[in-house]
Order: structure tokens, then sequence, then C-alpha cells
């Protein structure tokens, strides 16, 4: 059922543009009024949901559907890229998608973001201040955080301890040869051109973000040549199954994000066997979000859903599930000691001052992939 009632004027100019997008005559225009027309708590049919692989507790969904008479489907990505490609073709219908940081910068600049009406989402009151006008959506207009954390090593105990990195662990377990070779062929990266690519500038010496805003070639090609060089090394390029790799004895050393491998030592309880660990030279620190594509027919029930994630015992319900860090700061008081106290979910300050945020590559965004693909090979 709906949580409330609407306007008859704007249930009719509602229904009105849903038909025109169905019909495949809507524009961007028309889904912009469409989003501002939208109330709190209404629904304009079933959701399509399109998100990151283990990343929703199964039953914020099934209660979402159960509270507002709809259905999810709910379908999985395993990179920005892969997503942004699905809803350029324009071949399926997603209402709701959850780009990172500078894919939602990309996104947003390529005209494929629908505007949200924030008057639909009461709860985006208690989204922290930090995650307020970020610089991948300066005005707020396009997107409203979904979880933020991390990228880093998951790392068995033993291995850390070979390497005599219990204190000071270093990007070196993969990237220097004389350090990694005792564990060729049991360590895996993300297969993730953006991410790889970092880790590596982050193991030069490099800022980032300095990169990217120089645009310089140069030190990305560096980074690739790096990445080859350590390729003989790899087990594998995985974005999803990095986690159970690692409890499942498969690699030993592993790049991924710190959600996941949580989520992997809780459901083997392995968590006195691995750790994840933030590298000394910094890393990746990146903010997920939820956003309306151009491909959005039920821009309402994406609106309700996005309200309904950001509510304060829903959102520690998301993070409780899934080990990232929450934006909602409303949602703190409910989330458990174990997570909100954990500085692998939550670093502190001299920690997050050495991660950076993945600005938009802009031209340097096919030298990256360029470079990936050419290390991978």
């Amino acid at each position: 059922m709906k949580a409330r009632s609407w306007r008859a004027l704007a249930a009719l100019l509602a229904l009105s543009l849903v038909a025109a997008a169905c019909g495949g005559d809507a524009g961007d225009g028309d889904l912009n009024a469409q989003a501002a027309a939208c109330e709190p708590g209404q629904v304009d049919g079933d959701l399509s949901f399109y998100n990151w692989a283990e990343y929703i507790d199964p039953d914020l969904v099934t209660a979402f559907e159960e509270q507002y008479g709809i259905n999810v489907e709910y379908t999985e990505y395993e990179s920005n890229e892969s997503m942004l490609a699905q809803v350029e073709a324009g071949g399926a219908v997603y209402d709701l998608v959850v780009p990172s940081d500078y894919m939602v910068d990309t996104m947003r600049q390529e005209n494929l973001l629908v505007e949200i009406n924030r008057d639909a989402v009461p709860n985006a009151v208690n989204v922290g201040a930090p995650f307020e006008n970020p610089p991948y959506d300066p005005e707020g207009k396009f997107s409203l955080p979904y979880q933020w954390g991390t990228t880093g090593i998951g790392v068995s105990y033993t291995a850390l301890e070979e390497l005599g990195m219990e204190d000071a662990p270093s990007w070196a377990m993969i990237f220097d040869p004389d350090m990694s070779s005792a564990f060729s062929g049991r360590i895996s990266m993300l297969d993730d051109a953006p991410e790889a690519i970092s880790a590596a500038l982050k193991y030069l010496g490099y800022s980032i973000v300095d990169v990217i805003e120089s645009q310089n070639e140069a030190a990305v090609e560096e980074a690739g040549a790096l990445l080859k060089a350590t390729n003989e090394r790899l087990a594998k390029y995985d974005s999803v199954n990095f986690g159970d790799d690692l409890v499942n004895g498969e690699v030993d050393i592993a790049h991924g994000w710190s959600g996941g491998f949580f989520l992997s030592f809780d459901e083997a309880d392995a968590w006195e066997d691995y750790a994840y660990v933030i590298p000394v030279e910094g890393g990746v620190r990146w903010v997920d979000n939820m956003s309306i594509p151009t491909t959005a027919v039920a821009v309402c029930s994406a609106h309700t859903m996005m309200d309904f994630l950001l509510d304060a015992e829903r959102g520690a319900q998301l993070t409780n599930w899934t080990f990232y860090a929450s934006p909602n700061e409303a949602a703190t008081p409910f989330i458990t000691e174990d997570i909100i106290g954990d500085p692998a979910i939550y670093p502190p300050p001299e920690v997050e001052a050495n991660l950076e945020l993945i600005p938009n590559q802009g031209e340097l965004a096919l030298v990256f992939q360029d470079q990936f693909t050419q290390a991978k090979g």
C-alpha cells in the first residue's frame, strides 16, 4: 500500500508522465518534471534496482515490497563501468542505481541522471554534513549517499607475520617482487581499472587526485607498467569473490573493498585468521550513492526507496549487514559497537588523511582503461 495519499492534480501529472516514459517519448525534462511531482511515500510502479553484488540486506528489500505493495527487481553489477555501459545502451529499464563518487560526476556531466526531488525524500536530512554537496555532485542534485568505505588489502595473519608487516602494512606485499614472490599465484586484485591503477599510484608515491587533476598521463603509464610487471604473480583479477577467495584459502593476499572482506570473514567465522588493512602509503576512500538514471520509469518509487534506506534504523540495518560505514548520521546510535568502533571501517583521522576519493578521470579515463587492459593481457 502507499504510505500516504497525494493531491489529485499531482497524481494525474505523474500518471501522464509515466505513460509518456513507457511509450519511449519522455525526455530528460519530462523525467525531471515527473520527479518534481513525486511526494513522500509515493510509488508509481515496480522498482528496478541495479546495485553492486552483496550490497543490501535482503530483508530490507522484502520489507520495502511489503510496506509499499510493489515488487523490486534487484539485479547486480561488478563495476561502475559495466553499470554505465548498461545505462548508456538504454536497452534495460533501471529506476535506481548505485554509482561511486567519480561515476556520479561522469553520469551527471553526460546527462544520464535525473534531478532528485529532495521534498520526496524527507529522510535526506539524516545525511551527515561531510556527505552534503560533495565534490562529485556539488549541489547535491543527482545523488544521495548510500554507503562509504575504503579500498585496501585483505590478508591472512600468517602472511602478514611472514612479511613482517603487522604494524606497517604496505602495498609492497603486492607490488614489490622481492616481497611478494613468496606468494606468487596466491594474490588477487580488483578487476577494476580505476581501483587497480590507483593502488599502483599510491605505492609509487603519487597523489591520485593530483595525477588526475593534472591529467598526468606519464604517471598512469608508470602505474600501468607496475601492474603489468605484477601480473605474473597474480592468481586473478576479481571484484566479486575476493573476500571468499581469501577465507577459502585460494589466495593469501587480496586487493578489495573493506566491507566485502568483513562480510566474508563473518560468514566464515574467520575473524581470527584474516585481517583487512589500509596500507601506510594510503589508498582509496569512496562513497557509493543512490541515483536515478534517465532509463527510469518508476521515478517516484525510486525516491521512496531512497527515503526508505535513509531512515535511521534501516540505514543502520544496511551497515550492520554490509560492514561498510554509513553516511547516515542518524543511523549511528543503531549501528553495532563492533562496527562503529572498528578503525578499519571508520578510519581514525591520521589514516583518513592518506585516503583519496578517485575524481572523474576525464580524458584520462581511456588511459586508465588502456593501461589496465594491457597489464591484464
